[in-house]
């Protein structure tokens, strides 16, 4: 299932959630730039290592470039590859501008970077040995994904669903689309256990989910309601 677009109108321009995007985009574009082996090595440089994070390794001297618990936020804006970039973004035009104007610019900022800490800490407790570079903004996004499922459960999205050869294209409620976003983040996880799901921090959605649930009543402006 992938979803187009939302009838969901704002009342603000979401100048953070597409600061965002042409960020995540600019970075993959310098990434690109470097060619594949020194591309490589930023990941490794700017990506959360869980390991690293915990103390339990470290890089060489060469590749250390910020602070381990700096990864957490630069992680969040490098991406592995073009389909993992162009996923990421279409969830964030999607959903993310409802999800700015139910709290402001400056919430906003707050509200991204807190979920994808809570994204990235899942994934620490999950596997605090692994030295598999975590990058993408997606456990952000999925904090992004959690409030708006809150926030406008009723709300259309419409999502093309592929039917082996054919395709069809309906509208969904948000609360159908995201429901079965998540369900499907924790069958993939319970299906890879804490060895990792080829390269997919699924327990990093989970988190990141979670977090959007729990912090949206708090970071919405208070004539907000939920479950629109």
């Amino acid at each position: 299932m992938i979803p187009l677009k939302d009838d969901n109108p704002t009342r603000i321009t979401p100048v953070v959630s597409i600061a965002i995007l042409v960020a995540c985009v600019a970075v993959f574009l310098w990434q690109f730039s470097l060619g594949p082996e020194a591309g490589q090595r930023v990941i490794y440089s700017f990506g959360m290592i869980p390991a690293v994070l915990s103390g339990q390794a470290s890089l060489p001297p060469g590749m250390a470039v910020v602070p381990p618990a700096a990864t957490v936020l630069t992680s969040m804006f490098m991406h592995g590859g073009w389909m993992h970039l162009i996923g990421n973004m279409l969830y964030l035009w999607i959903f993310a501008d409802n999800v700015e104007d139910a709290m402001g610019h400056s919430r906003f900022v707050v509200f991204y970077i807190v979920c994808g800490i809570a994204a990235a800490m899942a994934q620490l407790a999950l596997d605090p040995a692994s030295e598999i570079p975590m990058v993408g903004a997606s456990g952000a996004i999925s904090g992004v994904l959690g409030a708006y499922l809150l926030l406008h459960p009723k709300a259309k999205v419409l999502v093309v669903i592929p039917l082996g050869f054919l395709t069809q294209i309906v509208h969904l409620p948000a609360l159908i689309v995201l429901a079965l976003w998540f369900g499907l983040q924790l069958f993939q996880q319970m299906m890879a256990g804490t060895g990792g799901g080829g390269g997919v921090a699924f327990m990093a959605h989970i988190g990141g989910f979670v977090a959007g649930m729990v912090l949206i009543p708090f970071f919405r402006w208070r004539q907000v309601p939920l479950f629109r």
